[in-house]
């Protein structure tokens, strides 16, 4: 049975040119970048290719790039630099909707005596920005704000947070790791001062990942050691991984138009028929701008995991929400936050496609999603 893959927001497969890109790196190119002879100049040169190729993808300066081990990593440093550089500044604002890698540091500050404060959304994943400027105070040493929901898809104004946070002299840090690659990302015209990526989800491989920092923000090593990075991470390089990712970076560049067009075209579809063949079903952020790849998707009397299985018992992968939570029997908090109603949250399943995602593979999904929905809602017992 050939199975086709629709959960692109955990990860993408690897790109067969990545791939190729990375194998010199992993047989001949093996020095240390640091070393001085020529096994560590060719892996050097290799990093900062690389460092080069994520820089075009943002259009920012190649020094402004700190290469992390995951996007994880890359949100933390941004968090712990924030708050490192103003210690009397114990108030940080986020959204209820972050992912977990930002979430999660934010809990244990306040262990530490931080006050978080959790903006809310609306029914459709929508920010308002006229709280977020009231919400900013004179001890507010960070905000942190997802330029795209990895769940719905739905997209937050870059340029319209940065500009309250620049009007009110606050540090600005967004988790674009879903954005990159399927949406411009322009840091030359829109000032944040953090911003994150990661390659698993731009078709380059996991365990690679970037931190941006803007020339006049504060930058902690979240990892100390050696000074590699400049200072701002320490370690021995995982330059296989690296120049896959700047490779991925590259092409993601190269493909954006058409990825836009193309992949909105078949996400577009899924949706139509859904609402048309499949009663009680709503699709979440469906009113606010979403990633060209994401469609989430709630069926009234059904269980999320039962869907999962039933699809991917015939040949098609998809997810409920976060791959991090995937074994979280509990609702989405981001549709817990969205106040999408009880009977329609336990039957959700996100729909997120790539740039090789073929036109067969729809067709195939959409054959066997409304008898999914139908045993579903036969065998659903509340």
């Amino acid at each position: 049975m050939k199975r086709a893959y629709f959960d692109n927001n955990a990860s993408t497969p690897l790109d067969p040119v990545v791939r190729e890109a990375m194998l010199p790196y992993l047989a001949d190119h093996f020095g240390n970048p640091s070393s001085g002879h020529s096994f560590g100049e060719k892996a050097r040169y290799g990093v900062e290719e690389a460092r080069s190729q994520v820089a075009a993808l943002l259009n920012c300066a190649p020094d402004r790039i700190v290469l992390d081990s995951g996007g994880s990593e890359a949100n933390n440093a941004a968090i712990v630099s924030a708050v490192m550089a103003a210690p009397a500044k114990k108030h940080i604002i986020a959204s209820q909707v972050e992912h977990a890698s930002v979430l999660s540091p934010l809990r244990f500050l306040v262990h530490l005596g931080y006050e978080v404060e959790l903006l809310p959304v609306d029914e459709q994943g929508g920010l308002d920005l006229d709280r977020l400027a009231r919400a900013i105070r004179p001890d507010t040493a960070l905000v942190s704000l997802m330029a795209a929901n990895n769940e719905t898809g739905v997209l937050w104004d870059l340029a319209a947070i940065s500009a309250i946070c620049q009007k009110h002299g606050v540090l600005f840090h967004s988790d674009a790791i879903q954005a990159a690659g399927k949406v411009p990302l322009d840091l030359a015209a829109v000032p944040v001062d953090y911003l994150t990526v990661a390659g698993h989800k731009l078709h380059g491989p996991k365990g690679s990942a970037a931190l941006y920092v803007r020339r006049s923000a504060p930058v902690t090593p979240l990892v100390m050691g050696a000074g590699q990075e400049n200072g701002r991470r320490a370690g021995t390089e995982n330059v296989a991984a690296i120049v896959g990712f700047g490779k991925a970076c590259d092409l993601a560049a190269a493909h954006l138009a058409m990825y836009h067009r193309r992949v909105a075209a078949l996400r577009d579809r899924i949706e139509t028929f859904i609402l048309a063949e499949i009663p009680a079903a709503r699709i979440n952020g469906q009113q606010r701008p979403r990633l060209a790849n994401t469609l989430n998707v709630s069926f009234a009397g059904c269980s999320s995991a039962q869907l999962i299985q039933d699809l991917d018992d015939r040949g098609f992968a998809v997810s409920a929400h976060s791959a991090c939570q995937s074994g979280d029997l509990d609702p989405s908090h981001v549709l817990l936050a969205m106040g999408v109603p009880e009977e329609y949250r336990h039957g959700t399943l996100r729909i997120s496609l790539s740039r090789f995602t073929a036109e067969t593979e729809v067709d195939g999904l959409l054959a066997a999603l409304p008898s999914a929905v139908r045993r579903s809602r036969q065998g659903f017992v509340d």
